[in-house]
C-alpha cells in the first residue's frame, strides 16, 4: 500500500491528546503555546483528553506522563518548553526514559525547517518524538513559532497515520 492509500485510511481517526506546558513563567492564562497546540488540534478534528501547566521539573513531568500513559483516554501526548539546553531544560531525559521506540526523524526534520527561521539557533533544540506504552509522545520547544512550526509541518500532516498504525 503507498503513502497516500495510509493517508486515506486514516482519515476518520480522531486522536484523542493530552497537552502539556513546561515552564517556570507561564500559566494557563498565558501559555500561548499551550493554547496553539489545543487549537490546532481541535481545529483538525481532534480532541483534547487533558492540558496542564507544569513547572520545569522532571519529577512532575514524569508522573503526569506516567499517569496519561496509563490511561485509555488518551493517545498522543504534545509536550512544549524545556527542550532547551539549560540547566532548568529537563523535558528530553524526563520523556526518553518512557520511549520504546525514538522517532529520530522528528527531531531532525524540526531542526532542519528551524533552520530555514533562525538559522544555527536550530542546534539549541533537542525536540523529539516517538512511543511509548502504544501511545505517541512528542516534546516540542516553548517557543510559540517553534509549536507552530512543529505542528503544522509535521505533528498534524501525520498525527492520523500514526496513530492508526499504533492501533493496528
Amino acid at each position: 500500500m503507498g503513502y497516500e492509500e495510509h493517508h486515506r485510511k486514516a482519515e476518520g481517526i480522531i486522536v484523542r491528546c493530552a497537552v502539556i506546558t513546561l515552564s517556570d513563567t507561564r500559566n494557563e492564562s498565558n501559555d500561548t503555546s499551550g493554547k496553539l497546540i489545543r487549537d490546532l488540534l481541535t481545529q483538525s478534528g481532534h480532541t483534547i483528553a487533558s492540558y496542564q501547566v507544569l513547572r520545569d521539573e522532571p519529577a512532575e513531568l514524569e508522573a503526569a506522563v506516567s499517569t496519561l500513559l496509563e490511561s485509555d483516554q488518551v493517545d498522543a501526548i504534545l509536550t512544549n518548553g524545556g527542550t532547551g539546553i539549560s540547566k532548568r531544560d529537563q523535558t528530553i531525559s524526563a520523556i526518553e526514559k518512557h520511549l520504546d521506540i525514538e522517532l529520530p526523524g522528528f527531531g531532525e526534520l524540526f531542526r532542519m525547517l528551524s533552520w530555514e527561521q533562525i538559522a544555527s539557533g536550530a542546534m539549541l533544540s533537542r525536540a523529539i518524538g516517538g512511543i511509548a506504552k502504544g501511545k505517541l509522545i512528542f516534546a516540542m520547544p516553548g517557543s510559540t513559532q517553534a509549536v507552530e512550526l512543529a505542528m503544522t509541518q509535521l505533528i498534524l500532516p501525520e498525527l492520523k497515520h500514526l496513530t492508526r498504525e499504533l492501533r493496528k
